[in-house]
């Protein structure tokens, strides 16, 4: 039997599957990594999510710990080579989210090639105008998916019936190429893709990924959505090659300006490139929303318990 410390709201499922398995899951909703230093010593495993940065202090504190479960993806806040040294397993859930951030990806782009928001808000106001809100097809268009995992996957197969040719680039991934997609260099995305869709992880190597030489490196113009992480893309040269028109449209459901918990945005305090964005209408901006979906809440927790039983 483990005692499971659920420190982050995750469906009810997760509790359900792990007591049926004889652990027990002790609730306890904690707000940052500081209120959960006092109590980890007294559990076998611990549930968190993407507030709590888990470094060695922490971790050294967690004395009995056997597992850390992270709901969702990104793995950048916590520590998972120390987690190894210590020999504590260390399980996160992209599997729970990845449909949802496909449906996102491809609606967000829907929108975007379709001028969907700026009609709305149009028609809203009484105004009628068909010709300034003439669309662009996804079909023919190459799109280029950076980063092959769960998510890049995903928005591939959601793209499958709009007749586009699907390239993709991950640099630690081969031989996926399938019905879906056609494995290519990163020098064939730059030469062929019309769009271009960011699905890599937050690390040193992708931090900025995104900035002026690699927009300038695109051969095309280029459409540009991003439901990864902020600061995987750097919002001042995304806004210089927006008003030059190298980049022609933008997809956010990210920003480099949320905080740690993805949960707020500092508005109060808006930089000039997010001044910017806020106001351009060849730019979709959603807050963080691209896994978040009911069906992906059930799947997390299911997910997790898979796992870590």
């Amino acid at each position: 039997m483990m005692k499971i410390l659920i420190a982050s709201k995750i469906h009810k499922l997760f509790a359900e599957e792990m007591g049926r398995a004889g652990h027990v899951c002790d609730e306890k909703i904690l707000k940052n990594s500081d209120e959960l230093m006092p109590l980890i010593s007294q559990y076998e495993g611990i549930v968190v999510n993407s507030r709590f940065v888990i470094g060695k202090e922490l971790i050294d504190k967690a004395t009995g710990l056997k597992f850390l479960a992270r709901i969702g993806s990104g793995m950048e806040s916590i520590d998972t080579a120390y987690l190894g040294q210590k020999g504590i397993h260390w399980f996160n859930s992209p599997e729970g989210n990845r449909q949802a951030v496909g449906e996102h990806a491809t609606a967000m782009l829907l929108n975007l090639l379709n001028k969907i928001n700026v009609a709305d808000r149009q028609v809203r106001g009484g105004q009628w105008l068909r010709e300034e809100n003439r669309g662009t097809e996804i079909s023919g268009k190459t799109v280029g998916i950076i980063g092959y995992g769960n998510m890049g996957s995903s928005f591939a197969r959601c793209l499958s019936g709009f007749g586009a040719n699907v390239i993709a680039y991950d640099k630690y991934k081969f031989g996926y190429t399938d019905d879906f997609v056609c494995e290519n260099t990163l020098e064939g995305v730059f030469e062929s893709a019309d769009i271009v869709s960011m699905h890599v992880p937050l690390t040193e190597e992708t931090t900025y990924m995104v900035n002026d030489a690699f927009i300038k490196s695109f051969k095309k113009n280029i459409y540009i959505i991003n439901t990864s992480r902020g600061k995987v893309l750097n919002t001042a040269d995304l806004v210089k090659n927006l008003i030059s028109g190298k980049v022609l449209g933008a997809a956010l459901d990210v920003n480099e300006y949320e905080s740690l918990s993805f949960e707020k945005i500092g508005f109060e305090e808006f930089p000039e490139p997010l001044q910017y964005l806020v106001k351009a209408n060849n730019v979709i901006l959603t807050p963080h929303i691209a896994g978040w979906t009911m069906e992906s809440n059930v799947k997390h927790a299911r997910v997790l318990a898979d796992k870590i039983l």
